[in-house]
């Protein structure tokens, strides 16, 4: 079986899971879409939720892809807080069909089969920041707090404008609060000496 066949149906499964929701879809649309045969559905995935859980995981490798890609190269306490919120909203704005699946439609119910590899994506994800943020916090440019604190308070407030986006409440872009998401970040995670200080 192809790589491109198991590619062809997760993107199917993204298509349908966005429209109907994860109830509501059927492999027979799903293969519909993907123009795949029963047999190959099967030889790939043994269920709508085994294709659901791998999806969940291409989505999530794609969006720590995107936040990973802030850091590099390593930015400075105040560039790193600017550029990892961009890139969340940048990636929600630009990838809205997957970031409405991860925040949005997954759920956690069928996500148990996965929730070993999603951990161990999430630790990849933490790291990578720890690996940025630890020596910042030695040196005084950020404050000490724990690291799902940091995380907290650096996505926390620009998710709740995701959230609105991703559900239609708010059709407003989130990219156009980025400035205040950002001037807001730095008060919660900088010493206020340090704020104005690149």
């Amino acid at each position: 079986m192809t790589t491109s066949v198991r590619d062809d149906l997760l993107a199917a499964g993204l298509f349908v899971f966005d429209r109907v929701g994860f109830e509501a879809a059927t492999v027979a649309a799903i293969r519909a879409r993907a123009r795949a045969s029963n047999g190959s559905f099967f030889h790939v995935f043994g269920s709508k939720k085994e294709l659901a859980g791998a999806l969940f995981l291409e989505v999530l490798r794609h969006y720590h892809a995107a936040a990973l890609a802030a850091l590099d190269p390593t930015p400075s306490a105040g560039q790193g807080i600017d550029q990892l919120i961009r890139a969340h909203l940048d990636w929600v704005v630009s990838s809205r069909r997957e970031a409405r699946y991860l925040f949005e439609i997954s759920r956690s119910e069928w996500g148990e089969d996965v929730r070993d590899a999603q951990r161990a994506q999430n630790a990849r994800l933490a790291e990578g920041i720890e690996r940025w943020r630890a020596p910042l916090v030695a040196g005084g440019e950020l404050l000490p707090m724990t690291p799902v604190m940091f995380v907290s308070q650096l996505i926390g407030p620009a998710q709740i404008f995701c959230r609105a986006f991703l559900s239609g409440r708010d059709r407003a872009d989130p990219r156009s609060e980025a400035d205040t998401l950002v001037a807001c970040a730095n008060r919660a995670l900088r010493p206020p000496d340090r704020i104005h200080k690149q």
